[in-house]
């Protein structure tokens, strides 16, 4: 099918498809009008930060603008990347506001037993310690974090003092059983600042919010020493959420079993069923694959090391690699890597695919804007490796937000890198345009189908480019400084981290995944855009407001309980539909004897699967509920969801974009070996079945336990991960497997890739006489 301006098919009229992209637009424009609401809600309802705190007698314990500036100190040393605040973070270390509040209490029962009865705590009998301790969270409770002045007890003032004193000292040390090594980005004064920080989040998570009888947290997290039990919000919003999922089920299954799963009747549109020649601009994708294959390489080496640290936390058999490569380093690249290749592997399938869509032609001058963009990706992710390291170490110091390391799990990026990376992203959306539709006439024609309502699938793949770079945005909110709030800070990082992910990720996925079913003539234009439009009502419903069960606890309005938990649960909804298509798809493709792109869907099938597994029974079906989070957040058990959804759900799926390019570009020309891709799949995911048998259920579990009858801070302590030893280095196993598989992977995208290289010119010229888009 060429792709003349007068030869674009016009969308088939499907009363159907009709009706779902009228509901796509009316719940995407309520579900962010929901989220610009809940926004303005969620600002005025954060934890005040009062202008000082003093004793009884006056004198000053912190200020204000100390807080401010030791958020900015933890951002700045990466402290995220070491241990969690919130639960949010890494698990390695402890949780700062958790240990933060135990010590705090325990230190202010202490004060209490020796104010009142003269004596320590310990040896109090059972009565007077029950006092001592009804004391101390009276005390905690009954602190008024609205007043500009703050005064406090003489017990929790002296409590507050001496933890304060004891995080700064921590900060400046090394200690190897621990694996910490020192804040070298901090100066004395940053450090105590620093500290005043975690104190004063530790206090929002006991103080009572005013007219109620929770903390700004939702009494989170789970410590019975201070009195933090969950709210009857939690239990109320938990039942309510199990019984709408439940419904749901069967109102979406009945939905796709009435209107999606008949007889496709349809005319077939196979746009990439033949094998054309290539273009310039594609025969230039294949060093995109290589970074892939290299970024993951990476990602996988700093995890093998991270994972080493858990079980032997002094050195990496006997080499001091903390000294040179600090944890909260590894870890920043550990998580950074796979947004970097995944992201990158679907930006080169992007625009590999789009000629071929547009039917071998493309728009003047194409291929050097791709080589222009992978060259600026390049300079961007070295550029912030190299920053988040100076940064880490101190190196970088005035200028470390800008070109350092944010310290913001996920989006560590300085922020000069940060926009860079926006720009190419935004690039990449305008390439996919050009490439879809390579001369004026044809977008002119496409865009008057788009806005005037008669969208076609293309249409689809292009918005969803366009709505990754737009959300991409949110998490550099402010633009150029350090928000005063962590509540408002974690706000717009999740924006990144979970709405990026479950609303653009899924998008551009859902987009691509049933393109490329329709473009080999497995399902036809019509069944394939009712799917599409359906699956995408279900993302927009619970992948935007869904973003609140990440915001139950980190001192956010409470409505996010029940926003959280009843929109997250519809994120399941979707993936029990991947996973019915998925089969349905296994099933054509087995009937599709001469069917050239097995090992891609092998891949996207793989994807759906742990898309299912990962996100929906690992995640939205168990973890996001408000009571089982309560006790699981900031668990081994989110670390198995983290995996299984992230690597599972889209690096598989980015691995079979990849494997369908390359399949593509081989053609008839070059041999397509099957073997070393099969293998790499049964290794990957076996890597994963490891993985959760030998370490995160072995571990989470009984972390899970801990917490509910410890309380989260040992459940987070050196004391808690020194009894799992075993379990830790069980997951080595895990890690070899994977790893073959990476290696195996590697290896095959650098023998395949050839394929690219060698490509004959094509016979249109690659169409470098047709029109630029303007």
């Amino acid at each position: 099918m060429t792709l003349e301006a007068e030869q674009i098919d016009p969308p088939l009229s499907d009363p159907v498809s009709a009706v779902l992209k009228w509901v796509l637009l009316a719940v995407a424009v309520l579900t962010f009008g929901l989220l610009a609401w809940a926004t303005v809600a969620t600002y005025r309802a954060v934890p005040p930060q009062p202008d000082r705190f003093v004793t009884q007698g006056g004198a000053v314990v912190m200020t204000g603008d100390d807080v401010i500036a030791g958020k900015g100190g933890f951002q700045k040393a990466d402290l995220m990347d070491y241990g969690s605040i919130y639960g949010m973070g890494s698990y390695y270390g402890e949780d700062y506001t958790a240990a933060a509040l135990v010590r705090i209490g325990t230190a202010a029962r202490e004060a209490e037993a020796q104010a009142r009865y003269g004596r320590a705590f310990a040896s109090l009998p059972d009565e007077q310690q029950a006092a001592a301790t009804a004391a101390m969270q009276k005390a905690l409770h009954g602190i008024d974090l609205t007043r500009r002045e703050v005064v406090l007890p003489d017990s929790v003032a002296g409590a507050m003092i001496s933890v304060r004193d004891e995080l700064a000292r921590g900060l400046a040390v090394t200690d190897p059983k621990r694996g910490w090594t020192p804040a070298h980005s901090l100066d004395p004064t940053l450090a105590r600042q620093t500290a005043d920080f975690l104190v004063f989040s530790a206090l929002t998570t006991v103080a009572r919010r005013p007219g109620v009888t929770w903390s700004w947290t939702e009494n989170w997290p789970y410590e019975p020493l201070v009195g933090n039990t969950p709210t009857t919000n939690t239990f109320r919003w938990t039942w309510i959420s199990f019984c709408f999922t439940f419904f749901a089920f069967g109102l979406v299954l009945f939905i796709y079993e009435f209107f999606l799963n008949g007889p496709d009747e349809a005319p077939m549109d196979p746009v990439l069923a033949g094998f054309r020649p290539l273009t310039p601009s594609q025969k230039r994708i294949g060093k995109y694959f290589l970074v892939v294959a290299a970024l993951l390489l990476v990602q996988i080496g700093a995890g093998t090391v991270m994972a080493h640290s858990y079980y032997e936390r002094e050195a990496f058999y006997g080499i001091d690699v903390n000294r040179w490569l600090p944890f909260n380093f590894l870890r920043s690249v550990h998580i950074q890597a796979p947004i970097v290749w995944i992201g990158l592997s679907w930006i080169g399938a992007a625009l590999f695919l789009a000629p071929a869509i547009a039917g071998g032609r493309e728009a003047k001058g194409q291929h050097v804007l791709v080589d222009l963009l992978f060259w600026a990706t390049v300079v961007v992710v070295a550029g912030a490796l190299v920053g988040d390291y100076l940064g880490i170490m101190g190196v970088i110091d005035r200028g470390w937000f800008w070109f350092g390391n944010q310290g913001l799990s996920y989006i560590q990026l300085g922020r000069f890198w940060q926009i860079g990376f926006f720009i190419g992203l935004a690039l990449w959306s305008l390439l996919v345009m050009r490439a879809l539709w390579p001369s004026r006439a044809l977008f002119r024609t496409a865009a008057g189908q788009f806005w005037t309502g008669r969208i076609r699938m293309e249409h689809l793949i292009w918005a969803s480019t366009i709505n990754i770079a737009a959300l991409y945005v949110f998490g550099m909110i402010p633009l150029t400084g350090i928000e005063k709030s962590f509540t408002i800070t974690d706000y717009w990082r999740w924006w990144v981290v979970h709405l990026w992910v479950e609303q653009s990720f899924e998008f551009f996925a859902a987009c691509m995944s049933a393109y490329l079913l329709m473009s080999v003539g497995l399902v036809s234009r019509q069944l394939a855009e009712r799917a599409v439009y359906f699956e995408l009502i279900l993302v927009f419903l619970g992948g935007v407001i869904g973003t609140g069960h990440h915001l139950y606890w980190a001192g956010g309005p409470s409505m996010w309980v029940p926003m959280g938990s009843m929109f997250s649960f519809i994120e399941v909804l979707p993936l029990v539909l991947l996973i019915i298509e998925a089969i349905n798809n296994h099933r054509l493709i087995r009937r599709t004897q001469d069917f050239q792109y097995r090992l891609a869907y092998l891949y996207v099938i793989g994807a759906a699967f742990w898309n299912f597994v990962g996100a929906g029974v690992f995640g939205g079906g168990t973890l996001n509920a408000p009571l089982v989070n309560y006790y699981e957040h900031g668990t081994f058990l989110t670390l198995n969801h983290a995996h299984t959804a992230l690597f599972g759900a889209f690096g598989e799926l980015a691995i079979g974009l990849v494997y369908f390019c390359l399949r593509y570009a081989a053609g008839e020309r070059h041999p397509f070996s099957e073997k070393p891709g099969l293998w790499a799949f049964w290794l990957y995911n076996a890597g994963l079945v490891l993985w959760i048998l030998l370490n995160f259920f072995p571990i989470g579990w009984p972390q899970l336990d801990a917490v509910y009858e410890h309380g989260l801070a040992y459940a987070r302590s050196l004391e808690f991960y020194q009894g799992t030893l075993f379990w830790q280095w069980m997951r080595l196993p895990g890690d070899v497997v994977f790893a073959a598989g990476a290696l195996l992977m590697a290896w095959d995208f650098f023998v395949k890739g050839k394929a690219l290289v060698s490509a004959p010119p094509s016979g249109d010229a690659g169409g470098e006489g047709g029109h630029a888009v303007p």
